[in-house]
This record gives structure tokens, C-alpha cells and sequence, in this order.
């Protein structure tokens, strides 16, 4: 399972049902993944944060997951979602798009608040909390 951008934010913010769900995964034994672009997204949001102890939480909970980087096939996944979304006037985030493309090539399924938006990808397995 791809650990999505909003789950992370969320856990960070000990939000409780995120805190929840991340006990549940790791009770279950479940392979917990996130993405390059996931990095790229917290990272941006939380570069003014001065709270050392967050910035150390976060860098020890990136290091024990595996990360899936943006490669070519995921870029073009990701790319041809964006595009049929844009055709059919249901535009996503690029980012979000990217991330979808990662999930499919790896056969993932995604874990996320943001259930709107990645509801609207085919072959997409979405889980929320």
C-alpha cells in the first residue's frame, strides 16, 4: 500500500483517525510504501517548520518505508491520466497523477484522505480512513 500525501500530513498532525489506520496497517502487517513525489510534497509544506522534533519524526518514518521513485513507465502512466482527466473535464493535481501513475505501475493500492480526486482513476485501488 502507497502512503499518500494527506495520510501523512494527517499522521503528522497525530490526527486520530490517521493514527488509527496506522496502527491497523502495521497490526496487519502490511507493506507500507510512499512515493518521490510524496517526499517533494511534505517537504515543500513543512521546509518553514522550525519544530525539530517533527522534521526528525519525519525523516525516521521516511527511512522505514520503501520509496517509489517517478520513473519513466510511472511518468507515463501518470502523464495519461492527467491528460484523459483533462479531456473529460476532471482535472487533478499533477502531482496527484503522478502518484496514481507510481500506484499502477507497482500494482498498489493507495492510501488517502483525498478520496475525491483519486476516485476519478481507473485501476485504481483507493483506501481511505
Amino acid at each position: 500500500m502507497i502512503l499518500e500525501t494527506s495520510f501523512l500530513i494527517d499522521l503528522l498532525r497525530n490526527d486520530k483517525a490517521a493514527v488509527e489506520k496506522a496502527k491497523e496497517l502495521m497490526q496487519k502487517n502490511i507493506s507500507l510504501f510512499t512515493t518521490a513525489v510524496t517526499v517533494f510534497e511534505i517537504w515543500q509544506g513543512i521546509y518553514s517548520i522550525k519544530d525539530e522534533k517533527k522534521l526528525e519524526k519525519l525523516n525516521d518514518f521516511f527511512s522505514k518505508r520503501g520509496l517509489l521513485d517517478l520513473d519513466s513507465e510511472s511518468a507515463k502512466i501518470g502523464g495519461k491520466i492527467r491528460a484523459k482527466l483533462k479531456s473529460e473535464g476532471r482535472e487533478i493535481d499533477a502531482e496527484d497523477c503522478m502518484i496514481a501513475g507510481i500506484c499502477i505501475k507497482h500494482g498498489k493500492s493507495i492510501l488517502t484522505r483525498n478520496v475525491n480526486h483519486y476516485s476519478r482513476i481507473k485501476n485504481l485501488v483507493v483506501e481511505s480512513y
